[in-house]
Formats: C-alpha cells, sequence, structure tokens
C-alpha cells in the first residue's frame, strides 16, 4: 500500500480518492499536501488522521463508517439470533486502531450478555484459518469486524464459519449475500456517492481541511435465512422486522 500510495503521489494530481484505514494511513504518509477525500474509515481522529470532525484541517477530509459504540450492536444482535451463545471472537486486524476499540466495546458489552470474549487477531489468510480453527473447537460464535483483510477473505470466513457451525456477524451487508448469516453495518455505495461531491467541491477550489467529517446517516441489518437455517438457528420474527434485507 505505501509502494502504491507513493506512486499515486508522483502523478501529482488534484486531489486523491481513498478507502479503508490502511490505505489512507499509507497515502498520509506519501504526502500531506495533495487534497485527500476517504470513505470507509473508522475513528479517523482516534487514528491519527484528522484532528476532529467538524474541521478536520490538514490536506484530508472524507466520510466516517463506524463509531465505536457499533461493537454494543454487534454482540447485542449476535445474541439475538443465537441465544444459546455463551462464548463469542471479535476477529480483528490489531494495528488497524478502530479494530482494537470495538474489540473493547463488546468486552464491556459482553458480560450483560452472558457472554465471555476472545480476542481473535489475524494478519493474514493462515492466521484466519488457524484462530477460527483454534476458537472453534469449542464452539461460540464470530464478530467480524472491517478490515481489507477480512473483506478480501470473506468466502474463508464465511466457509469456516460454516464448517465450524460458528454463528457470525459481519460488518457488511455483501457477507450475508456471500453466505454469512448476518451483517450491521454501512451501505457502501452510499458512502462513495457521497464522497464524490466533496471531491467535486474540491476541484473547484475548497480545502479539505474546511470540510467537516461526515457521518452515516442509516446502518443496515441483513440476514441471511438459508444460512441460519443451516446452523439449526430459529431467526425471531422480531429481529426478522428489524432487517433491511432477508435473504432467503
Amino acid at each position: 500500500m505505501r509502494a502504491m500510495a507513493e506512486e499515486v503521489v508522483g502523478l501529482q494530481p488534484d486531489v486523491i480518492f481513498v478507502s479503508t484505514n490502511s490505505v489512507v494511513s499509507a497515502t498520509l504518509k506519501a504526502t500531506r499536501s495533495i487534497p485527500i477525500v476517504f470513505t470507509w474509515v473508522s475513528d479517523p481522529v482516534g487514528s491519527g488522521f484528522v484532528a476532529n470532525l467538524p474541521r478536520p484541517g490538514g490536506n484530508i477530509t472524507g466520510f466516517h463508517n463506524f463509531e465505536r459504540a457499533i461493537g454494543g450492536k454487534w454482540v447485542a444482535f449476535l445474541k439475538q439470533i443465537a441465544p444459546d451463545l455463551r462464548r463469542v471472537a471479535v476477529v480483528h486486524v490489531p494495528e488497524i486502531v478502530p479494530n482494537v476499540a470495538f474489540l473493547h466495546v463488546v468486552e464491556a458489552a459482553a458480560p450483560s450478555l452472558g457472554l465471555s470474549v476472545t480476542a481473535a487477531e489475524v494478519r493474514n489468510a493462515a492466521d484466519i484459518e488457524r484462530v477460527l480453527s483454534a476458537f472453534g473447537q469449542e464452539g461460540g460464535g464470530l464478530i467480524v469486524t472491517p478490515s481489507a483483510l477480512t473483506a478480501t477473505r470473506r468466502d474463508l470466513i464465511i466457509a469456516l464459519a460454516a464448517r465450524l457451525r460458528l454463528p457470525a456477524i459481519y460488518s457488511f451487508g455483501f457477507y450475508a449475500e456471500s453466505g454469512g448469516l448476518m451483517s450491521y453495518g454501512i451501505n457502501q455505495l452510499e458512502l462513495v456517492r457521497a464522497a464524490a461531491s466533496y471531491v467535486d467541491r474540491i476541484l473547484r477550489g475548497a480545502s479539505p481541511g474546511d470540510l467537516p467529517i461526515q457521518l452515516p446517516l442509516r446502518y443496515e441489518l441483513v440476514i441471511n435465512l438459508k444460512t441460519a437455517a443451516a446452523l439449526g438457528l430459529a431467526v425471531p420474527n422480531s429481529l426478522q422486522l428489524l432487517a433491511d434485507s432477508v435473504i432467503e
């Protein structure tokens, strides 16, 4: 990512559009002058990308995807769909600051739900298979946090969850569409469309540091009933009514 960011900066574009925390970090290391617009980024202040949300300052602005508190929603929805759960693993890349924040939120919420929490740290595909297989020996559920690694290895994660019979909640709808049990998160396309307006304003002369970081207006709950049935889970009608999309 660092090499690719340096290559893009070397082209001297008028503005750079980037996605995910890892890519933002690499791009900021390559330039502090070319305007940057980001999307699909969590906790930009805690990650050190911007000074604050209303006036980010510097050469960067964009669209925030997840607030820390969503970790509490993930664990609560997972417990609703699998009420017998007693253990949950938070699958995360520890170098991504928001991933660790999500873990802490889940740890704080878990005791009231009768759950113990395992920090499942992953950095590559081999880690994913090893860590999930070890956790799955005693049963439990999974919370898969957002990252480029988990997104691009989603087929592996979904297959392991199915084989090990681990109910799992994911951060984007494409996981549920690919066979994951359920997801709760942003509509990625909506944020990209919104980010286009910031690119336009910067090309017309606006300073990125003066454009406020925008928060998502809504989150979407997606449930895959076929996967639930394969896991022997009866999805409550109350949960189905909350869902924005139910995959049959």
